[in-house]
């Protein structure tokens, strides 16, 4: 009896061990690795050898009833794997995963909510305020736009490049990119900078105070992105909202009870926000490379990295570039306008364009929940199909993407229709500024809702196409979209009138829409392919 219990505890512990055994072979190193000798199985098994029990456990193992038998890391695994695919399987569950991924995606826009509720009540945000001349207005803008596209390609390659060693739990590496794309982003905006003094020096354009309050913007809001976009990565977008926050608040502070100058508010409270993220990546980083020691990787070359991520870089700065290029055309035309200098703000067209942007910001929530179904049932698809499967696995795929187009459809009328009420009712723009909309203000908001919603489909075609590692084609979609951006906004600005520059970037948006559609929708024919070849 004692002999039988012993063999059975053998077995037990070789199956949790090894599994389902090649051979017996593999048995006997398994008893040789627990330091049983030959004498110790005959004296406690009552087998005259360790080969002729591995012999006879590997024939009571290799039968029908543990022909699946897996080894407790195995089973592990599969008990993992299976609630993973199980709870994302789940239909009844998508309601609860599109409000907790729209939630999600809405929660992150919580800074630009800050900057809108303290712009409505007190006309006075980070980096804006409503007392500001023209003038002033214009070196402002000029700054923000100046700071987002020259640190909009570094962001991207922070979103790339950290991501992969992040995952991979190298934070040594990953620690040691952010700081080196930083440094590279900051020293870029030096040198671009340097190059419009020089050719505002040649050329007098503007006011050398100008450029310098220009620059000032510029720097700090590059440095701000530059900080921030390292915590998408991470998983940690809430201190990008606490960041913001405490800094929107102390510059509004300073603004309301001192005597200290809009600009200087402005630096003080973008210094603050700037720095929380900045010294949270340092707690961070340091706390994850005690806990996760690791083998020390060989730092790449930051040209290197550069280079292996240029079109990510230029899609980054293409698309800032984008985004504001409409304004800087309708800026610089004289048709219907006077101003002093090449380029000069103008307030009804500026406050359309920001109206209309609120349909990317409200789509953006959409854009979260998409990609992440996207990640989810791709995943839980290539599990649940069979090899011999691969046009049910595209078939699934496919209509997730066209199920996920419907959604965009829907909230985006009904984010139309609440943009239509706010701009319309007494309640809206004009109770908060206690002005109507002028008829400029209307059709550039009109105009650029449009844009906007066209251009944030193509974006979320341009996700699912960089989640699987394809960045070629949406480079050459927003570089097209760049060039009839500029060529039809400065057509239809100097023939008809300054306002009609949106007419550029909605023609623009939709052509970036429509490539990335009928590239998306190529990509997705063939998913099983792509999917495999990225990894």
């Amino acid at each position: 009896m004692e002999y039988e219990q012993n063999i059975e505890q053998l077995l037990d512990n070789i199956k949790k061990r090894n599994g389902k055994p090649a051979n017996s072979k593999v048995i006997a190193a398994t008893i040789e690795s627990y330091g049983l000798r030959d004498i110790d199985i005959k004296n406690d098994y009552s087998f005259t050898s360790i080969i002729e029990i591995s012999e006879y456990l590997f024939n009571r193992i290799n039968n029908t009833e543990n022909s699946q038998l897996k080894n407790a890391n195995q089973l592990k695994a599969e008990a993992k794997e299976y609630k993973r695919i199980h709870l994302s399987s789940y239909i009844g569950g998508r309601s609860k995963l599109f409000v907790r991924d729209y939630s999600t995606g809405l929660f992150h826009l919580f800074p630009i909510l800050i900057q809108i509720i303290t712009i409505i009540i007190f006309g006075f945000s980070l980096w804006t305020y409503t007392g500001f001349n023209n003038l002033q207005s214009t070196a402002i803008v000029f700054g923000v736009i100046i700071g987002l596209v020259s640190t909009g390609g570094f962001v991207q390659i922070i979103g790339k490049e950290v991501s992969f060693y992040w995952y991979n739990k190298d934070f040594q590496t990953a620690r040691s990119i952010i700081k080196k794309v930083i440094i590279l982003g900051i020293k870029s905006m030096i040198v671009l900078f340097a190059l419009i003094i020089t050719i505002n020096f040649f050329i007098p354009l503007y006011p050398l105070l100008f450029i310098g309050i220009v620059f000032v913007y510029a720097f700090l809001i590059g440095i701000l992105i530059l900080t921030v976009a390292p915590l998408y990565t991470i998983k940690k977008r809430f201190i990008i909202s606490i960041a913001i926050s405490i800094g929107t608040l102390l510059s509004l502070w300073l603004h309301l009870n001192t005597k200290i100058p809009t600009y200087f508010a402005h630096w003080i409270g973008i210094l603050t926000s700037l720095s929380i993220p900045m010294l949270y990546l340092q707690y961070f980083f340091k706390k994850e490379i005690k806990l996760n020691i690791g083998i020390p990787q060989t730092i790449p070359k930051i040209t290197y990295t550069i280079y292996k991520n240029m079109n990510h870089f230029f899609y980054g700065v293409l698309v800032y570039a984008f985004i504001f290029m409409d304004r800087i055309i309708a800026w610089s035309s004289h048709s219907g306008r006077d101003f002093p200098y090449i380029i000069y703000y103008e307030k009804d067209y500026e406050i359309g364009m920001d109206l209309a942007i609120l349909v990317f910001f409200f789509l953006s929530g959409v854009l979260e929940y998409s990609i992440a179904s996207f990640t989810r049932y791709v995943d839980y698809f290539q599990h649940t199909k069979k090899y011999n499967e691969i046009n049910k696995f595209n078939e699934k795929m496919t209509r997730l993407y066209n199920n996920n187009i419907k959604l965009f459809v829907v909230s985006s009328l009904i984010i139309f229709l609440l943009l239509y009420l706010v701009i319309t009712q007494p309640w809206g723009y004009q109770s908060s500024f206690n002005e109507t909309l002028s008829s400029i203000s209307l059709s550039v908001c009109l105009i650029g809702s449009l844009g906007y919603l066209f251009l944030t489909f193509g974006m979320l075609n341009v996700l699912y196409l960089f989640t699987l590692n394809k960045h070629e084609k949406p480079l050459r979609s927003i570089t097209v979209a760049c060039i009839i951006n500029l060529i039809t906004g400065v057509f239809a600005s100097r023939i008809i009138s300054y306002e009609y520059a949106s007419i550029g970037m909605l023609i623009g948006a939709f052509i970036f829409a429509v490539l990335t559609t009928r590239t998306t929708r190529k990509f997705f024919k063939n998913i099983d392919y792509y999917y495999y070849a990225a990894y």
